[in-house]
């Protein structure tokens, strides 16, 4: 009976910490919206990324719009396009900063098959956001994206230096 009640406990107290941890750890994403349907999208916006510069600048959207991001790397160096609060992109940075350390960035190439052997040991690693792009120069992909609040938003490219050197677009939501 004792192992028994200790069993029930154990299970009781892991699915309790399942269930924090994924309330957790998406609250910071509801803050800035969700990944939109592509049925539901009004409105698209193409974003050019050049080396250490977005355009445009500034995007102009609606609180409860789908956007389409039509985003391409016109530069010659990786880029990334992250939709977040500067806070997110600060504490995004980091994380670049490991994938940079562990082989995955290059300065102008991802190493995939780096990544999900690093993804195995450190999910971070996958770099698997839906409110974020990672590109290889001269690419080109589609991120749609619902915005569900009015809190202050930035496109950004966390890979180290980039944004530091300007690579951020402010995010105006009327």
């Amino acid at each position: 009976m004792k192992l028994l009640r200790i069993i029930k406990n154990f299970l009781l107290t892991i699915t309790l910490i399942l269930f924090l941890q994924s309330h957790l750890f998406s609250a910071p994403m509801k803050i800035i919206g969700m990944k939109g349907k592509a049925s539901e999208v009004s409105k698209t916006v193409k974003i050019d990324m050049y080396d250490n510069y977005y355009k445009p600048r500034t995007i102009n959207v609606k609180k409860g719009e789908t956007v389409r991001f039509i985003v391409e790397n016109k530069g010659i160096l990786v880029h990334e396009f992250n939709i977040a609060t500067m806070k997110m992109h600060k504490k995004h940075g980091p994380e670049m900063l490991d994938m940079m350390k562990n082989g995955i960035l290059l300065p102008n190439k991802i190493n995939r098959e780096k990544m999900k052997q690093m993804a195995k040991i450190n999910h971070k690693m996958a770099h698997s956001h839906s409110n974020s792009v990672l590109l290889e120069p001269k690419h080109k992909v589609e991120l749609i994206w619902k915005f569900t609040s009015n809190t202050e938003l930035f496109g950004a490219c966390n890979v180290p230096g980039h944004l530091e050197a300007g690579m951020i677009s402010k995010i105006n939501i009327n």
